[in-house]
Formats: C-alpha cells, sequence, structure tokens
C-alpha cells in the first residue's frame, strides 16, 4: 500500500457495475456552499410527505445550491472557473481555523479534503475570501437541480428559530433514510454526528441498498463531473476516496455510538424542549416522526441510527463529463479503516492550530498552476510569482 492510495482501489472503465439510476452531477465546488447551507439556510423537504397538504410550494432543494468541497482542482472544470470575493475576518489572537470557522458551523467533508489537497490554499481561502458561483457551475447546478427532481420534489418549510432550524437538518435524514427503505435509494443525505473530539457534517451524494437481499449494509456513492473526456489525476482520486471514507466513518460511529444528545444541546446552545413551528410539527406528524419539540426530533434521529447496519465497506467513485452526463469511468474501492483515521489525524493538527499549515508536496506542485493563491506562495513555481 502507498500512502496516496488505499488499498484494493480498481478504477473501472466499463459499464456501470450498480443499478442504472439518475446520475448526481454536482461538483466539488457546489460542496463547500452546501455544506455551509447545511447549517444556515431554510431547508426543503419531499413533497411526497405532504400527502397532499399545502405545507409549501415546490422548490429545488437546498442541495442544488452547493456541493462539494473547494479542491483546487488542476482541471478547468466548473470547480477552477471562479472569482473570489472578499469576506470580513471575525477573529481572536491564537484561535484555530477550526474554532475560527467551524466552531459553530461543524467539520465538514470538504474542509477535510481541502486541506489534505493543500492546507496552505485551504488557509488562505478561509483568511482571504470565499469562491463566487461562476456561469459554469451554474450550469452544472441546473443539470443537478433536474436530476435530482427525478428522485424527489422538494417544498419550502418556514422556521422560526434555531430550533426549528437542527429539527428540519436531521428531519432531512430521517426522511432519507425512509426513502432508502422504500426505494432503496436516496440521495443529498445529511449526516450530523460527534467523532476524533468534534462534531462532523457532511451531505452524501447517493446510498443505495445492494440489490441482494442477504446484503443489508448500505452502499456510498459519490460522482464529480469533468469537463474533459479523462479520468483525473491521482492526487484527485485520491481526494474523492477520502471524502467517502469520511462519510462512511461517520456514518459507522452513528451507527456503533449514539448520538450525544445534550452534548448536542449544550454545543450549539440549543433548547430541546423549546416547541417547534406548527408548520414543522404538521410535517413530523406526516413524515412518520410526529414531534413537538426539538428533542422530540433528536431522539427519532437516534432511533433511525439504532436500526441502521454499517455502511458497506465497497465504497463507489462515478466520473461523468458535463458535456452530456456520459460516464466516463468508475473507481471502486474498499475502505481503508487506518489509512483513513492516519489522514483525517494528520489534518485535524493543521485545523486544531497544532502546527502551521504545509504546502503541497513537491511531486504534486502542478497543483500550484490552478491555484488563486499562487503569485504570493513561497512554494508555487518561481514562473507563476
Amino acid at each position: 500500500m502507498t500512502e496516496s492510495s488505499p488499498p484494493d482501489s480498481r478504477l473501472l472503465l466499463m459499464n456501470p457495475i450498480v443499478p442504472e439510476i439518475p446520475t448526481d452531477i454536482v461538483t466539488d465546488e457546489e460542496m463547500a456552499l452546501l455544506e455551509a447551507a447545511l447549517l444556515s439556510a431554510r431547508p426543503l423537504f419531499p413533497s411526497s410527505l405532504r400527502g397532499g397538504s399545502n405545507l409549501g410550494r415546490s422548490l429545488h432543494s437546498i442541495t442544488v445550491l452547493s456541493k462539494r468541497g473547494l479542491s483546487g482542482c488542476p482541471e478547468p472544470d466548473i470547480e477552477d472557473s471562479v472569482g473570489f470575493k472578499k469576506t470580513k475576518k471575525k477573529t481572536r489572537l491564537g484561535d484555530s481555523l477550526f474554532h475560527r470557522f467551524r466552531n459553530n458551523k461543524g467539520f465538514s467533508a470538504t474542509d477535510f479534503t481541502g486541506s489534505e489537497w493543500c492546507e496552505k490554499q485551504k488557509e488562505n481561502q478561509l483568511e482571504i475570501g470565499t469562491r463566487e458561483i461562476s456561469k459554469a457551475m451554474k450550469t452544472g447546478i441546473e443539470r443537478h437541480a433536474k436530476l435530482e427532481e427525478e428522485v424527489v420534489t422538494r417544498v419550502k418549510v418556514v422556521v422560526n428559530s434555531e430550533e426549528d432550524k437542527w429539527a428540519l437538518k436531521l428531519l432531512s435524514f430521517i426522511t432519507g433514510i425512509n426513502q432508502l427503505y422504500f426505494d432503496g435509494l436516496t440521495r443529498e443525505l445529511p449526516l450530523i454526528g460527534f467523532a476524533e473530539g468534534i462534531w462532523m457534517v457532511g451531505v452524501i451524494d447517493e446510498v443505495q441498498l445492494p440489490a441482494r437481499k442477504t446484503q443489508r449494509n448500505p452502499i456510498l456513492v459519490d460522482t464529480k463531473t469533468r469537463v474533459k473526456n479523462e479520468l483525473p489525476s491521482e492526487p484527485q482520486r485520491r481526494n474523492g476516496r477520502l471524502q467517502l471514507m469520511f462519510y462512511k466513518t461517520l456514518w459507522d460511529n452513528l451507527v456503533t455510538s449514539r448520538f450525544p444528545s445534550n452534548q448536542f444541546y449544550d454545543k450549539f446552545s440549543l433548547n430541546p424542549d423549546c416547541e417547534l413551528s406548527e408548520e414543522i410539527r404538521e410535517f413530523t406528524a406526516k413524515s412518520g416522526c410526529p414531534a413537538t419539540t426539538l428533542d422530540d426530533v433528536v431522539r427519532c434521529y437516534r432511533n433511525a441510527w439504532i436500526m441502521l447496519p454499517p455502511a458497506h465497506d465497497q465504497l463507489l467513485l462515478r466520473y461523468e463529463l458535463q458535456e452530456d452526463h456520459s460516464l466516463i469511468g468508475e473507481d471502486e474501492f474498499t475502505y481503508d479503516a487506518d489509512w483513513f483515521k492516519k489522514k483525517l489525524q494528520v489534518s485535524l493538527e493543521f485545523w486544531l492550530g497544532e502546527r502551521e499549515a504545509s504546502y503541497t508536496p513537491e511531486e504534486e506542485r502542478w497543483k500550484c498552476l490552478f491555484c488563486q493563491f499562487a503569485s504570493t506562495c513561497p512554494a508555487a513555481p518561481a514562473k507563476r510569482r
């Protein structure tokens, strides 16, 4: 096994080995926006659970606004065609990046993969600004919205408090799991959990139940779009594998360790006895999780995980062409817990301020050719400075 790749990794250049289903066209750039939206935007939910009621008008899911990390992908794909806007820094001297930027949101999959791509680039992105959605990205988002509509129609639910917002985030998972049980497939499934001493969040592209009834472990799938009709470089594939392993690790942790409710309330300053809005209470009744308070929803969330098995050890990355949505190839690989944990621990040392940001290794300095900060980075090739 090499440092850059887990064992039993297979690259498939053939027809999909999984049942044919709508392909999720989302980009690395979109993920970062989604995982921020997951913690702040008004949630939206499947209208299929409304039972004909008028809880809201149909909308695209909040997941079509975004998905994936600011990974600085070398090809000029959607994730590269962006500009920057300045953001105000709210910092305290000596605080780690995690406490300054993620303390009230949770550590996301793309926080992890973004720093794995290049810690210095990630630090600059947090310190200097955030990416704006480009025309190319909007094209991908529109495609993503259409594909998601093939799975479920969404409706808007009004929220009146932080407790309402968090209740709906947890209900997104509950309704997604219900869809997985009934249809064998769900998409844009949010995860919220506690692992490695910190709160972690993520949104899984797709979760499938295996076709064989004897196999119960859900299969986690992630889809990347490409401008070029070719597979990405090994560092990009490694980055994608780590993202799926992040989801697998968080999933299994939620299955084996009970969701720490009291710690959750304390961390995000939530009142478990806060009564949910009337509209949300109506929605919970129709979703199979009747609830009056946030604590009622948290109990449903915990119970949902008790019934779930660990995720399948085989993980699947899909690569598709943006132009016509055709399949370029698939990367099927086996979860490597030791390799992943080592990578995660190294990343958390950076995020928690235990060491300064490192630069991308010498053999991967070609990444600098596509980095917005190359002109001021001492590690970038001299011709770019």
